[in-house]
């Protein structure tokens, strides 16, 4: 397993200020973030000419981007193009979020079916994120969906299956086999977010778990923006780091 931190929690700051602080902050691997805004490393601009923005990544940092995590309703010209820039990047992971709660499943799975496909055709495995609000707020549901779609996998982020309305963790054993990557950040029964060493995230037993299906990829710190003090951030990182690294 290794450690990559997601580049979300500097939403405030340019890539290249991202990139300087992950590094400042000893972390070496980075999974970049694409949200719904449109800038200079949006989706859409990356997917428009994938050799140009790889070569603008490595000139601007030596960070090794292991994974893509995608924020929004990404549409399938975008992500085909998305799929075209990891492939530069030798990027094999990117993340997606469900569709709603709600949503049919049939077309769903249908959805993700074609994701599969164009991911597929550039080297890259795909993974539904497990969050609350989502289809994958139910851990059933979340392994259904993955049975349905072959190649399907699922990032999985501890922190909604502890901290949700029935106020009691939701046993997640069952998506074990189906986990790509993984997100985390310390979390309490009824706060998504706390400070590292104050929640209920139980890491020694998380990564037993991991290790008990020889799961081998990327675990990365993915702090919430908008709850995540700026004064506090740099701590709370290299926090996450050091106890994370510290179980491997």
């Amino acid at each position: 397993m290794q450690v990559a931190i997601t580049s979300r929690i500097f939403q405030d700051l340019s890539l290249s200020e991202a990139c300087r602080t992950a590094s400042e902050l000893e972390y070496d691997k980075l999974e970049l973030c694409f949200s719904e805004e449109k800038g200079d490393w949006s989706a859409a601009r990356v997917g428009q000419d994938p050799e140009l923005f790889a070569s603008k990544y490595y000139e601007m940092t030596r960070l090794t981007p292991v994974a893509f995590y995608v924020l929004y309703d990404i549409d399938r010209d975008d992500f085909k193009g998305l799929c075209k820039f990891a492939k530069k990047l030798k990027v094999t992971q990117i993340t997606l979020p469900s569709s709603p709660v709600g949503a049919p499943y049939n077309t769903e799975v249908d959805r993700l079916k074609d994701f599969v496909a164009i991911a597929t055709q550039e080297g890259v495995r795909l993974s539904i994120k497990t969050e609350t609000g989502m289809l994958t707020e139910d851990p059933h549901t979340a392994v259904e969906i993955c049975q349905a779609v072959k190649h399907l996998g699922l990032t999985f982020d501890p922190s909604y299956y502890l901290c949700n309305s029935t106020g009691k963790e939701l046993d997640y054993d069952m998506l074990l086999p189906h986990i790509f990557h993984v997100h985390l950040r310390d979390s309490s029964y009824d706060d998504l977010q706390v400070l590292t060493g104050l929640g209920h995230i139980d890491y020694n037993r998380l990564i037993a778990q991991l290790q008990s299906v020889n799961f081998n990829r990327t675990l990365s710190i993915d702090l919430l923006p908008e709850r995540t003090p700026k004064e506090t951030r740099e701590l709370e990182l290299r926090k996450l780091r050091l106890l994370t690294e510290s179980l491997l």
